[in-house]
């Protein structure tokens, strides 16, 4: 038992410690009738049906097959990078950040194999993180926290997107300038991709879109969150039932147990008023500021009860996750595999802050310009 509790802590640091922060709270608000509304179901309703509808997805080779399209007849180093970079950057927006880079990191290494060069691989891996971090930022469903706020202040769509548009347009600038930096010199290989994947099935791979565009008409406040639900979970049931397999149910539950904190921190006078006063005084970079130390996921739904200012938490804890390895929970996916492959993992942290840090300076000072 306290072995598999150890490897749960290692394995989702954040999960474990927001259930004892949650726990712990109750003893100071004592559970009553109030904790029924601490929790926004809608929110959980459309991150379990998209994390769903993405698992099918996955598992009929919807990603593979498109990346291996798109890089079948590419044979330089660079572009091949520039592209994978590209792909984590637009695909993040519809598919969140942490899926992006699941699907498409494995992926990047089998090809950038064929170059036989380790500096560059680490390289794209850095910037295919950075790059699934900021794409996701443009879009409600981008990533957990994104999805939370907008519901949570009641954004509508198009201002949520104009909102981020600006941060979204220069890092896309940024990270194609970047990735020309960091291939001064070029190579070519053979063949970039190593093995045919076949074309997923086109009647499910057509079912599952359009349960897409009803988990996209749910977020855009025209359907009912447990109709999409209702019709999601079903379909998905009969059609392939073990891509409920894959949904992270650790991060749904991660969410409640923040629901429930933050619930009670709100009922504590002294912990409402000195969080209120601390964030007030500039939303944005309390917003970064927490986010390298608890993740921005976590900061988002932390500081959201203590500001009314949602369109400076969203820019926070969206520019927040760049920094720190910790600052976006996505990026440790990419660290663990590329550590895993090159046992390298010192240069590859000490690349990646430094790229984050360059990226968040850029950002932030727009930041300071764009909302007043």
């Amino acid at each position: 038992m306290k072995e598999k509790m150890i490897m749960l802590f290692k394995e989702d640091t954040i999960l474990v410690v927001s259930g004892i922060l949650a726990v712990i709270s109750c003893f100071f608000v004592t559970p009553d009738a109030g904790y029924k509304d601490y929790v926004n179901y809608r929110v959980l309703a459309i991150l379990f049906s998209l994390m769903l509808v993405v698992s099918a997805l996955i598992r009929i080779g919807t990603f593979d097959y498109l990346t291996e399209k798109l890089l079948g007849r590419i044979h330089s180093e660079k572009y091949v990078s520039l592209l994978l970079v590209v792909l984590s950057f637009f695909m993040s927006m519809l598919l969140t950040n942490d899926v992006t880079l699941v699907t498409l990191v494995p992926f990047a290494v089998n090809v950038l194999k064929a170059y036989k060069d380790r500096r560059r691989m680490m390289y794209t891996l850095i910037l295919m993180t950075v790059s699934a971090n900021l794409g996701s930022m443009l879009t409600p469903i981008g990533n957990p926290q994104n999805l939370y706020l907008y519901s949570n202040f009641n954004f509508k769509l198009s201002d949520f997107i104009l909102l981020m548009l600006p941060y979204s347009a220069v890092s896309l600038i940024m990270l194609i300038v970047s990735v020309f930096i960091l291939n001064v010199t070029d190579k070519t290989a053979d063949t970039a991709v190593t093995k045919a994947t076949p074309a997923p099935n086109a009647l499910k791979l057509g079912l599952y879109s359009a349960l897409f565009i009803v988990c996209i008409i749910t977020v855009s406040n025209k359907l009912h969150y447990l109709i999409m639900l209702g019709i999601i979970a079903a379909v998905i049931l009969v059609v392939d039932r073990k891509a409920f397999k894959n949904v992270d149910y650790g991060l749904l539950l991660t969410f409640v147990f923040f629901f429930v904190l933050i619930g009670n921190l709100g009922r504590i006078s002294i912990i409402s008023d000195t969080l209120s006063v601390i964030i007030e005084k500039n939303v944005i970079l309390t917003s970064v500021l927490a986010s390298q130390i608890i993740s921005n996921v976590p900061a988002a739904m932390l500081l959201s009860a203590f500001t009314d200012k949602g369109s400076a938490l969203v820019i926070g804890t969206n520019l927040g996750g760049l920094g720190t390895l910790i600052a976006s929970m996505a990026s440790l996916i990419t660290y663990k595999f590329f550590n895993k492959i090159k046992k390298e993992g010192e240069h590859y942290l000490l690349a990646f802050t430094i790229i984050n840090v360059i990226f968040l300076i850029v950002l932030f000072t727009m930041s300071v310009f764009l909302y007043r």
